[in-house]
């Protein structure tokens, strides 16, 4: 679903060779989740690796070469998650459920650090291009995995057939990547789970007369 990481390239790549660029990786990913990419250098991420400057630069010659590998990661573990929860969406029980997945995570850490990609939207979109395209289009994936499942929410007669699951779940998007930030200035879930609620119930809002079938995802 989402974009592999990059291969830079070189597909003669030992395994021992494809560990240590995994370990690279890695730990660029947490650094930077922790302390923003801009704080986090090719040396700090060569350290935290336990890899020589020869090593680094055989696998990433420059930050930014990193950086769109860690978007790539994170797009793919996210949506990994999201496909598992939306893949069989299909009532508004199994919204909440989508909702408290989402919220659970988050509350691990208080709500620190915010939405995996968000975060990184945050400090790459006007700084470059080709990571703010690459998010843009995982964003893109996620919201259309609720936009399927609003469309069989549609079908089964459980929202009104003139419902736009475009429009609904771009709402539902909004809320949660705005819910994230708030939690991450708070240092707590709770606005986030309100924001999430209010956009459910503005999806509720189109609820056939007949009201939500029993069972579902």
């Amino acid at each position: 679903m989402a974009e592999q990481v990059r291969d830079t390239g070189d597909s003669r790549l030992t395994e021992r060779g494809r560990a240590t660029r995994q370990r690279i990786l890695r730990a660029a990913d947490d650094m930077m989740r922790v302390r923003g990419v801009a704080l986090t250098t090719l040396d700090d991420v060569r350290a935290a690796s336990g890899t020589s400057k020869s090593q680094l630069y055989r696998h990433y010659p420059d930050k930014d070469a990193l950086v769109r590998d860690v978007v790539a990661l994170r797009a793919a573990e996210m949506l990994e998650r999201q496909q598992q929860q939306l893949r069989r969406l299909n009532s508004f029980r199994g919204l909440e459920r989508w909702r408290d997945a989402l919220i659970e995570r988050n509350a691990l850490h208080n709500g620190a650090y915010g939405c995996p990609l968000g975060s990184l939207a945050g400090e790459l979109a006007d700084q470059d291009e080709e990571a703010r395209q690459a998010i843009a289009r995982h964003f893109a994936t996620w919201e259309g995995l609720l936009a399927a499942g609003l469309a069989r929410m549609r079908e089964s007669g459980i929202l009104v057939h003139n419902a736009d699951t475009g429009k609904l779940a771009t709402g539902l998007m909004a809320a949660v990547q705005g819910g994230y930030l708030l939690a991450q200035t708070a240092r707590d879930v709770a606005p986030m789970k309100i924001a999430i609620d209010m956009a459910i119930a503005h999806v509720k809002r189109y609820a056939a007369a007949a009201g939500e079938q029993t069972g579902g995802e």
